[in-house]
């Protein structure tokens, strides 16, 4: 396998951009290549970009096609960019699939285009961490990182926490 870090992409609130004309937040192209060069990181890595969608709109097929991606990549340590809302459910797929690889997904309660946005860190911290956790699926934010199978969003707080 390769050490090369495959960070896939799949959109979420992480690469939405704020359209001024229509006032809502869009998918044009993903934030992910400018914000590598943006943040030097020295590590070898790849992106994939897979259609870019809200997590809320993701379905079954959806998540298939990223275990599919994860499992066909000769990549042993993986970031998937993905939206928060769903990111459990796709997390409980991949950690189903008992892939022998470590894989991270991660996101952003505010897009990377506003300014007091937590993508770069969340994405910085996902780096940090797949490359130092064992083969498994874990899912990254504020800071922390979680098993794929004992973390839940609290929507009242706007955060990830352990399940008790």
């Amino acid at each position: 396998m390769s050490d090369t870090i495959q960070i896939i992409a799949t959109g979420g609130t992480f690469d939405k951009k704020y359209d001024e004309i229509e006032g809502t937040l869009t998918f044009k192209s993903s934030h992910l290549p400018g914000i590598m060069k943006i943040v030097r990181c020295t590590l070898p890595y790849e992106i994939t970009f897979l259609p870019l969608k809200d997590s809320l709109f993701m379905e079954d097929t959806d998540r298939n096609t990223i275990v599919k991606t994860c499992r066909e990549s000769t990549a042993k340590r993986i970031i998937i960019i993905h939206g928060t809302d769903t990111m459990t459910e796709t997390g409980r797929f991949i950690g189903a699939a008992a892939l022998d690889k470590t894989i991270v997904l991660t996101g952003a309660m505010i897009p990377y285009s506003v300014s007091s946005s937590d993508a770069v860190f969340n994405l910085g911290t996902a780096i940090g961490y797949v490359m130092e956790k064992e083969c498994g699926t874990y899912l990254c934010m504020n800071g922390r990182c979680f098993n794929w199978d004992s973390v839940r969003k609290n929507k009242k707080k706007g955060v990830f926490e352990e399940l008790n």
